[in-house]
């Protein structure tokens, strides 16, 4: 604790992470379950909240108060880890509850639901963590306030660039699903009819794209490039990017589960270095936005068209 500039949010961080990580344990292993598990687990979620976003807050202090003159935020990987617990926790909470009165957290308005989620922490966090202590201000992550019509200019200049990016996508699914033989699951459910796409199509390429590069693009390589070359920013960004589109990947047995995270990890690399290139070339937080919904909504438009002629 000693020469700590914020040595209370350090021992508040170690604690309640230390706490909300045991009760994830107790609650893992809870057999009854019911109401007393879902108690350990959203008191678990609030607990490691606390924790990671406490000491994502002394990290940043500390290296104020040590004079880094590069970047003086937290660590993206930190504070990402913050995001985890807190999103679990509203989805609990609210898409449970709405579950209560008759949504399908599985269908495609239940994803749009948890997409905003995910969508508002991430920026949530960023304005917390990063623009609140003056770490990183909106406008050195690309989000300058411009007229529309050079926002729009922005964002229809990195979308040219999704085809590009598609054609090697598929390139590279393709060989992984042949020599693999096995294809990972659509990150939405299916949709079903023109309602559900609609939806999709909003989740998908409206609000992930924007969540996601504020936190990835915006904040992350942001931080990054401060301290180390663009080339190498980008990749540890893309790496990263394509890192936490597998977390949630399954399979039947170990060998399916590792291969379908395999190819979900690997076909997310060309868009997230064009991502990471397009902003850092353009300057313009709008313009990897553009590229992002893009690349999502052409792919969805496709994978709708291919679900109908089937």
């Amino acid at each position: 604790m000693e020469g700590r500039a914020a040595p209370g949010l350090y021992l508040l961080g170690w604690l309640a992470a230390g706490l909300g990580l045991a009760l994830f344990i107790v609650a893992a292993g809870t057999s009854s379950g019911g109401l007393a598990g879902l108690g350990l687990t959203l008191g678990a979620a609030a607990l490691l909240s606390l924790g990671l976003v406490s000491a994502a807050g002394a990290q940043g202090a500390q290296r104020r108060a040590d004079g880094v003159a590069a970047y003086v935020g937290p660590s993206p990987f930190l504070v990402f880890a913050a995001s985890l617990p807190i999103t679990v926790l509203l989805v609990i909470v609210i898409v449970g509850g709405a579950s209560i009165a008759g949504l399908d957290a599985l269908s495609p308005l239940g994803a749009l639901v948890q997409v905003l989620l995910t969508a508002l922490v991430y920026a949530g966090l960023v304005r917390l963590l990063v623009v609140g202590p003056v770490a990183l201000s909106w406008a050195e992550m690309g989000l300058r306030s411009l007229p529309p019509t050079r926002i729009l200019g922005d964002a229809i200049w990195g979308a040219t660039f999704a085809l590009p990016v598609i054609f090697v996508t598929s390139i590279v699914a393709a060989l992984l699903v042949g020599g693999l033989g096995t294809t990972p699951d659509s990150p939405l459910p299916p949709s079903g009819n023109t309602e559900g796409f609609l939806i999709n199509l909003v989740s998908g390429a409206l609000i992930a794209p924007i969540g996601e590069e504020i936190f990835y693009r915006g904040f992350a390589l942001t931080a990054w490039a401060r301290t180390m070359s663009p080339r190498a920013a980008i990749l540890r960004s893309a790496i990263f990017f394509a890192f936490v589109h597998i977390l949630t990947v399954s399979g039947a047995t170990f060998t399916e589960g590792a291969s379908q995270a395999l190819i979900a990890f690997a076909v997310r690399l060309p868009i997230a270095l064009a991502l990471g290139w397009v902003f850092l070339r353009r300057g313009s937080l709008y313009a990897a936005i553009g590229l992002h919904a893009a690349f999502n909504g052409i792919l969805l438009v496709v994978s709708q068209a291919a679900a109908g002629a089937g």
